[in-house]
């Protein structure tokens, strides 16, 4: 039987990325124990090695003593022979972080939105600032993944609607990769936050959860992870549970409303007058603190003054602002039953351990299902750190596959 062409070089190219990733997670690595892991013999562990230092992948970064004989010599992957950038766009700030392709984060900067409110000059001046505060050469950023509270479509990639990011639109994405001339994605914020929940935080290991995202800027929202994947729908629109009807939230019909979805574009008080979000979006929290005798007029404050107050009237809000986030968390388990409910957002923190509790005896008092109710665990920002790591794994992608 004749060999089908391209199969050696097909086996290289797996061998250099299984190679690359152990190097990456267990390395530094000697020549023997790079291919005792892979099972590799010594003559194809060395030529794999010598590929990969001709590429500038890996390189030598010291030695491991082996008894009789000269000193073994240690390979790493060379961090700087590729980079990523990620981006957190909300409407009040744009976060953003550039690391190397081991994830070692090199710079961080912010930028003001109302700067521009033109996209992709906006993103423009993110990674521009990115590179140049890292001092990295611009060649070397491979992927650029950004978050954005919108609704993306799962068949394109790109922007269908933003609520809260106006001028984000279909044909963005083209746009943006045309002026950076490099891989870019957009991916809607919570999806990033649960990827890294899941690769490192309240659901690490957990196949199947669900992320419900309360944030003073952006309201509420959800993403549902099933079989460790993403979950976005036919239209990407999986997930909007703000607009979730349940028991006390007005009906679109209650309020002469029948444009539907798109027609809150011209929406000018920017706030969802019906469904879930009508109950547990940032003014309505504060609304209803006043109502327990929990004074503030920033949500997060007001939250988190009344979960450590331990006061009668801090407990009573709480355990009124639990009840309404049951509801929709009910809602949810009931159609899908995740087991692991992950509270993530600035709201969510600043009830902390207190309204995770109450949330999840609440559910318990109207929904069947045993869901755990856990809060977020990612430190910092759990956005761009899903944007990171989505954007290390497309990276990786590209430049470890294509090393033959």
């Amino acid at each position: 039987m004749s060999q089908r062409p391209g199969t050696p070089r097909l086996l290289r190219q797996l061998n250099d990325r299984a190679a690359l990733e152990l190097l990456l997670s267990a390395g530094p690595l000697t020549r023997t124990q790079l291919g005792t892991r892979t099972g590799l013999s010594k003559v194809t562990a060395s030529q794999l090695l010598a590929r990969l230092e001709e590429r500038d992948l890996v390189r030598v970064v010291g030695s491991q003593a082996g008894g009789r004989g000269p000193n073994a010599a240690l390979y790493a992957v060379v961090p700087e022979s590729a980079y990523v950038a990620a981006l957190d766009v909300s409407a009040r700030r744009v976060t953003a972080t550039i690391a190397d392709i081991t994830g070692r984060i090199v710079g961080d900067v912010t930028v003001d939105p109302s700067t521009s409110d033109d996209p992709v000059a906006l993103v423009h001046t993110a990674v521009m600032r990115l590179v140049e505060t890292a001092e990295v050469p611009l060649d070397r950023l491979r992927a650029c993944v950004i978050g954005t509270p919108g609704v993306v479509d799962p068949r394109t990639g790109d922007i269908r609607f933003s609520f809260d990011l106006i001028s984000w639109h279909e044909g963005i994405l083209e746009a943006l990769r045309t002026d950076l001339k490099r891989s870019v994605m957009i991916e809607n914020d919570v999806n990033l936050a649960a990827l890294a929940e899941h690769a490192e935080g309240a659901a690490a290991g957990v196949p199947e959860f669900v992320l419900i995202w309360l944030s003073a800027a952006g309201g509420v929202g959800m993403s549902t992870m099933i079989d460790g994947r993403i979950h976005r729908g036919r239209s990407g629109g999986a997930g909007e549970i703000g607009y979730l009807p349940v028991p006390g939230a007005p009906m679109p019909g209650d309020l002469g409303l029948s444009g539907g979805y798109e027609s809150l574009r011209d929406d000018v008080n920017r706030e969802l007058p019906h469904g879930f979000q009508a109950l547990v979006k940032a003014g309505r929290v504060v609304g209803l603190a006043a109502e327990h005798g929990v004074p503030g007029d920033n949500v997060v404050d007001v939250v988190r003054s009344a979960a450590a107050s331990g006061t009668p009237e801090g407990d009573a809000f709480l355990d009124a602002f639990a009840e309404r986030l049951a509801r929709g968390v009910a809602a949810v388990s009931v159609i899908i039953d995740p087991g692991l409910v992950v509270l993530g957002g600035d709201v969510a923190q600043a009830g902390g351990v207190k309204l995770a509790e109450r949330v999840q005896a609440a559910t318990a008092r109207i929904a069947p299902n045993a869901t755990e109710i856990a809060l977020g665990a990612v430190e910092g920002g759990p956005v761009v750190r899903g944007a990171l790591l989505h954007a290390l794994e497309h990276a990786r992608d590209e430049v470890f596959s294509s090393t033959v």
